[in-house]
Parts: C-alpha cells; sequence; structure tokens
C-alpha cells in the first residue's frame, strides 16, 4: 500500500529495529542504554547548573560550554523515549508524524552540536591568537548571535528537507535500522524519484560534516602556528591543554558522524550491525562522554563539579557549632 501526504498517512506506523540478531537479549541490554542516558542527563545537567551558579563562569567560553551541554540533553532526549520503549517493552510502532518529528529533533540536535563545536573553536582561536582583544571580540550579546546563528542554520538546513520528504509516497517495507527514526533511514523507503532529495541531503552534508571540521581544522592551524611562537614550553603546554577538551569533543562527533554517512551512502552491502553500531556510537556516546571531559580537563568546572557532590557540613545539624 502506498503511503503520501495525505490524511491516511498520519495514521500509519513505522517499526522500529533494535539491535539484528538479539531481540531475545534486549531486556538486558536496556540495562546499558539506561545508564547511558542517565549518565548524559545528569552529567549535562550538572555542566548547566556549575556554569549557572558561578558568576565567574559568565563568560563566553562557558556560554558556549553552556550550549553544547543543552545540546547534548536535546540530542539524548529525543532518542530516549524510542530506544527506551524498544529495549524495555518491545514496543516497536512509530507513527509518521512522531517519526518525523524525530528526525526533525535528532538531525537538528546533531547539526547543532556541530555549529557549536564550530564556534568553540572561534573561542579558542581568539583566546589564543589575540588574547589582548578577547573580552572586545567575544562578548556575552556577541556569544548570543552566535547560538542564534547556529539555530537559524539548523532550523533552514533540516526542515527543508523533511517537507521534501513527507510530500513523497513511501511503499516499501515500513521497517527502519534502527531504534529511533533517520533522514537515511526514511529515505531508503520511498518508491519516487529522490533524485533532488538526495542532492539537497549531499549539499547539507557537506555544509555540516565537510565545512565545519575543515573550519575548525583551520582554526587550529592558525592556533598551532602562535602557539609555536611562544617564548616559553610552559607557555605552549598551558595554551595546548586549554584546547584539549574541546579537540576531544569534536573527535568524538566528527569520526562517528563521517563514518555513519559513507556507510549509509556507500555501505549497501554492509552488515545491519554496523549500521546500528555507529548510528548508536554517534547519537549517545558524544552527550555522554562531553561532560566528563569538560569535568576532567576544566579546572573550574572540576571545581564546581566538586563543590556538587561534596557534602558540606553545615548541611547537618550535628556539624553546626553551638
Amino acid at each position: 500500500m502506498w503511503l503520501s501526504n495525505s490524511s491516511s498517512s498520519s495514521s500509519h506506523m513505522f517499526i522500529l529495529t533494535g539491535i539484528p540478531g538479539l531481540d531475545a537479549a534486549h531486556i538486558w541490554l536496556s540495562v546499558p542504554f539506561t545508564c547511558i542516558y542517565t549518565a548524559s542527563l545528569v552529567g549535562n545537567c550538572m555542566i548547566l547548573f556549575v556554569i549557572r551558579s558561578d558568576s565567574s563562569l559568565h563568560e563566553p567560553m562557558y556560554q558556549l560550554l553552556s550550549m553544547l551541554a543543552m545540546t547534548d540533553l536535546g540530542l539524548s532526549l529525543s532518542t530516549a523515549p524510542t530506544v527506551m520503549r524498544v529495549f524495555w517493552a518491545n514496543c516497536r510502532e512509530i507513527s509518521f508524524d512522531a517519526c518525523f518529528a524525530q528526525v526533525y529533533f535528532v538531525h537538528s540536535f546533531s547539526f547543532m552540536e556541530s555549529s557549536v563545536l564550530l564556534a568553540m573553536a572561534f573561542d579558542r582561536y581568539v583566546a589564543i591568537c589575540y588574547p589582548l582583544r578577547y573580552t572586545s571580540i567575544l562578548t556575552s550579546a556577541r556569544t548570543a548571535k552566535i547560538g542564534l546563528a547556529a539555530l537559524c542554520r539548523c532550523l533552514f538546513g533540516v526542515l527543508p528537507s523533511l517537507f521534501l520528504l513527507r510530500r513523497l509516497p513511501f511503499c516499501r517495507s515500513h521497517v527502519l535500522s534502527h531504534a529511533y527514526c533517520l533522514h537515511q533511514d526514511l529515505i531508503k523507503l520511498v518508491c519516487a524519484d529522490i533524485t533532488f532529495n538526495s542532492m539537497y541531503g549531499l549539499a547539507v552534508a557537506i555544509l555540516i560534516v565537510v565545512l565545519d571540521p575543515l573550519l575548525i581544522l583551520l582554526s587550529y592551524i592558525r592556533i598551532c602556528k602562535t602557539i609555536v611562537r611562544f617564548p616559553s614550553r610552559r607557555e605552549r603546554l598551558k595554551a595546548l591543554n586549554s584546547c584539549l577538551s574541546h579537540v576531544l569533543a569534536v573527535l568524538i562527533l566528527y569520526i562517528p558522524m563521517v563514518g555513519l554517512s559513507m556507510v549509509h551512502r556507500f555501505g549497501k552491502n554492509a552488515s545491519p550491525l554496523i549500521h546500528v553500531f555507529l548510528a548508536n556510537i554517534y547519537l549517545l556516546v558524544p552527550p555522554v562522554l562531553n561532560p566528563i571531559i569538560y569535568s576532567i580537563k576544566n579546572k573550574q568546572i572540576r571545581r564546581g563539579v566538586l563543590k556538587v557532590l561534596t557534602p558540606r557540613k553545615s548541611f547537618f545539624p550535628w556539624h553546626r557549632s553551638t
């Protein structure tokens, strides 16, 4: 039966998939997935709380880190409902409208994360290459404008592709490859000419997956050229250490993102497990590792986290002085 953009399409159901070949173990696999989502939510909420509660962290660098934490929260919350339904209750059906809504949020937040990491690279570039002009170049107002620009970029990047896809008929198998909806999955189920959709998707992929890492790489080339001119080894190590957290965040996002894009576009004969494995790493790992990386490598964030986690003696009556 053909599924078009008619009124009946909203009642159509897609079928989600957990991990192929491990259906019987889904109830056990729900435990690590639950731990992953819990760690992501707690870690990113902790980062946001620490930055908000400490006035000394109300600076552009930490405002961008707050944007990254909010993006990671959004990415986790976009996939958690369907993933938990599949692994906890073996509930695999998702409606047409809910699936498209999930596609929008998943891709918007992943593109937003890329945009925020690009902005953070610019922050490191200005801080190291132009330290005396840092406060005048990156003001709070300008940082807010950067966040708004990143949001608009994601909005205009994702929405047109969804409108184009929604107008097409779905007449093939309605079984998806993952426990959540992805644009790459849905477009395989279309039984019409998808040339324009594919070209638009390729253009967006080039804009995000290629342009953002390229600009980040160029910024770090300039940063490295500046660092090698520092007079002392201690200053060079300090500058490099200030960039380490961001470099790790970039790597854990773009390596699986590029791998997933390549597999979806060129790995048609690849095992379904490879698709599932790369997609889960791409969507689940960065929101978990980013708070850990910044809590370990950033002294101010680490101090704030320890302050929250360490109980104060004044909380307990028997520790109060009489």
